[in-house]
């Protein structure tokens, strides 16, 4: 089975990105037609200030992945320094879906992963089609059973 990556969705940050774009063109608007004159232009830096948000969503969401490969499920995650966190598949025991009304409109939502032995929880935010994703993983957790001879 080739590699399975997953990875967070652009449609949140695309809608970042527009909005802030909507909002930078009208104030750049409402700055030419009335205070042109009477403000300096350097009050058009705080409209253009809304565009890190997205950015930095931005750059989150590409360095944030999740290798499904084999018998092995990897979580990396960072940019300057990086956080991987590696779970044999066959422990996975619960996987779980949260989905809002937003997310689901968007079909977009939250994977949860738990782990035998372990009281942490893995969560992805913001995947697309995360039922499928879902069941993938369940799937390849119950192969890597079936294969150690662990109860299917």
């Amino acid at each position: 089975m080739p590699d399975f990556i997953i990875q967070p969705t652009r449609k949140w940050i695309r809608l970042q990105y527009w909005t802030a774009s909507v909002i930078f063109c009208v104030c750049i608007g409402i700055y030419v037609n009335r205070f042109e004159d009477q403000v300096t232009p350097w009050v058009l830096l705080v409209p253009a200030l809304l565009f890190l948000f997205p950015l930095r969503a931005h750059v989150d969401q590409h360095f944030t992945k999740v290798t499904l490969a084999g018998d092995k499920l990897r979580y990396e995650s960072g940019a300057l320094s990086k956080t991987t966190r590696t779970i044999q598949v066959s422990k996975v025991q619960d996987v779980r879906v949260d989905q809002s009304l937003m997310q689901r409109l968007i079909r977009t939502g939250n994977l949860s992963i738990e782990t035998a032995g372990e009281t942490s929880r893995l969560t992805i935010d913001n995947i697309d089609e995360p039922t499928a994703v879902a069941d993938a993983i369940t799937e390849a957790s119950q192969g890597s059973q079936k294969q150690k001879g662990g109860r299917p």
